[in-house]
């Protein structure tokens, strides 16, 4: 019980979620309700809440937010910054405070109307936007109606992206992509045509087509909002010079990671594609809803998007031990994708579909599942097969029939 956990002092995790407004650059705060054990009255996080057993820490920060502010957004508006290390005693040392708090920014173009959330009045008695300039004085200065956060230690993290994200110089930022570039020497490749006739050319091209769909299951494979991102890239390259520099860059890559750079982000979800969500909030007249940047992190996943991204090796080794032999050799095959049942019902729900359960496996309980290539890029690949099979129908050499 979270009451036993703070009397006791236990170490526990939790989730902190900021919600940042990109054309006012204030961060929501809530103000804790009157009746909370800790901190009663004081503004706060936009939203927090210890991870349960069994839950995972992104399903938490979900469901925190839609409970406790009545805003829905899908995993992709979550972006994890850092993860805090709290350790406090509070309440004349009845509230003891030893917490792991994986925090997250939820970044959106504009402010979300006060009248647009639902607050659970349990948690919440009021939201206010703030400055994140002004709010991180008022933290540095110990505002009395604040909850304390050093900001000169690890916290200082949050105003510190924020404002590296925001305060860039856009002539330096092209200067540093411009040189990041000219590290690659430009090559034409070009193919021998001889002796094909007009059906073998028309195959090649549905080669080649087949071929730009493997490239998708790539962009897909190494992050869940990449092809997001770069269908928006692309739609503004040609918006300024540094737009350009951005896609010339995310073309060579294929991700926002340079992998000459030890994979350093050379971009952020400031630059990332903007997404509409009119049922994020209960409906508000004259307001089409929730703009918000599909996120992606700054270190590159390890996992990429084959595994959950707060998936850690601890559990997955707790998961495959509970798994029959055939089980477990299709979750550590080189061709399945790993997922959890709770973020399924989630995306389920919010997009209202109805969870079947067909990826269930039998005799396990756990969040995680295996499922193979052959059904996660099923579409992908079948669109690929018949271009495939159209080329072999068209071909008359004997090489191109062999490929």
């Amino acid at each position: 019980m979270r009451g036993d956990v703070h009397r006791d002092g236990d170490y526990h995790r939790a989730v902190h979620v900021w919600i940042f407004a990109e054309s006012t650059q204030e961060l929501l705060l809530q103000k804790r309700a009157d009746c909370k054990d800790s901190w009663p009255g004081f503004w706060d996080i936009s939203s927090a809440g210890h991870i349960s057993a069994g839950d995972s820490s992104l399903i938490t920060a979900q469901r925190e937010l839609q409970e406790e502010l009545g805003v829905t957004l899908p995993k992709d508006a979550f972006e994890l910054i850092f993860v805090f290390l709290e350790e406090c005693i509070t309440n004349n040392g009845k509230f003891i405070n030893n917490e792991y708090s994986d925090v997250y920014l939820v970044t959106t173009l504009d402010p979300i109307p006060r009248e647009a959330f639902t607050l659970q009045g349990t948690e919440v008695s009021d939201v206010k936007y703030i400055s994140f300039g002004e709010y991180r004085s008022c933290l540095a200065e110990a505002d009395p109606t604040y909850v304390p956060y050093d900001v000169n230690k690890q916290y200082g993290l949050l105003f510190d992206i924020i404002t590296k994200r925001y305060k860039e110089n856009t002539e330096a930022r092209s200067l540093v992509l411009q040189k990041q570039l000219r590290r690659y020497a430009p090559v034409s490749l070009t193919a021998e045509l001889t002796g094909l006739t007009h059906a073998d050319k028309e195959a090649l091209v549905l080669l080649i087509k087949a071929a730009m769909i493997m490239d998708d299951i790539f962009y897909l494979q190494v992050w869940y909002s990449n092809p997001v991102l770069r269908e928006w890239l692309k739609e503004h390259a040609d918006v300024s010079q540094l737009d350009n520099l951005k896609w010339m860059y995310y073309l060579i890559n294929k991700c926002p990671w340079s992998c000459l750079d030890e994979n350093e982000a050379f971009l952020t979800t400031a630059d990332s594609a903007v997404k509409l969500l009119p049922e994020a909030t209960k409906p508000i007249t004259g307001w089409k809803g929730v703009q918000y940047r599909a996120a992606f992190p700054m270190l590159k996943p390890s996992a990429a998007n084959f595994y959950p991204p707060d998936m850690d090796k601890m559990e997955f080794e707790l998961w495959t031990k509970s798994l029959n032999l055939n089980q477990q050799q299709d979750a550590m095959s080189f061709f399945t994708v790993i997922k959890r049942h709770n973020q399924v019902n989630w995306d389920s729900s919010l997009y209202n579909h109805i969870f079947d359960g067909t990826h269930l496996s039998a005799g396990s309980t756990c969040d995680l599942y295996s499922i193979p290539y052959s059904q996660e890029y099923n579409s992908f690949l079948t669109s690929a097969s018949d271009l495939l099979h159209k080329a072999g129908d068209l071909v008359g050499s004997p090489s191109c029939l062999t490929l």
